[in-house]
């Protein structure tokens, strides 16, 4: 699904939000600043577009994007290289549930808009959490629901009709955008997220609801 709609993703997803969604990643990228990470981890990275801002914001060592899709990792890698971040950033296929790393590698982790795909949501955490070194952080942005009533209902008529239209005359494949309407539906987001990450093995988790809870940032330590 993903590959077949990563020609029009980046596009998409400033449209959808009025670019606000640079704003939510800068916000999540922030919160994980100050622990001044050296090896950082993008899980679900997608065209690289948290990589790319991590990587000139926070000046680490190196950034690992990792992603299940060819399509999306072919145009991240040539944005990486528009941007002369190559050294910095590497992109790889792989199974955000089946990590291929040590334990212990990364000094962060990052997802944005990625958890709710995850076919198991719990080893897809633990797996987060096994790779993370010992008081390393781990940010994740993700959709969730609105608390207000109005503003809950004019979302999901935004994201249950509109955005599958508007989705298939731009990328050709209205399921993909029907796809984030049910996915959001479905995701245990708030405190019942925060209480999945403490089962997992994270600590001090918080959450940062954005846009009145269009979605939220969670933070957590290991």
């Amino acid at each position: 699904m993903f590959d077949n709609i990563a020609h029009s993703y980046d596009f998409l997803n400033h449209f959808f939000t009025l670019g606000i969604d640079r704003g939510w990643r800068r916000k999540m990228i922030r919160m994980i600043a100050g622990s001044n990470p050296k090896k950082i981890l993008d899980v679900a990275t997608g065209t690289g577009d948290v990589a790319i801002m991590m990587a000139k914001m926070l000046k680490p060592e190196k950034i690992t994007g990792l992603d299940l899709s060819a399509g999306m990792l072919a145009i991240g890698k040539e944005k990486i290289k528009k941007a002369a971040l190559e050294n910095t950033i590497t992109l790889q296929q792989g199974d955000s549930e089946k990590l291929p790393f040590e334990e212990g590698a990364f000094d962060a982790v990052t997802v944005a808009f990625g958890v709710r795909n995850f076919e198991d949501l719990r080893k897809g955490l633990s797996e987060m959490h096994r790779v993370t070194r010992v008081g390393g952080e781990v940010a994740i942005l993700e959709f969730s629901m609105p608390h207000n009533r109005i503003f809950n209902f004019l979302y999901k008529i935004y994201t249950k009709y509109l955005m599958p239209v508007i989705g298939k005359f731009t990328s050709g494949d209205k399921a993909a955008y029907s796809y984030l309407f049910e996915s959001v539906q479905q995701f245990p987001h708030g405190q019942t997220f925060i209480n999945i990450l403490r089962e997992v093995g994270f600590r001090e988790s918080v959450a940062r609801p954005l846009f009145g809870g269009v979605c939220t940032i969670y933070k957590s330590i290991k």
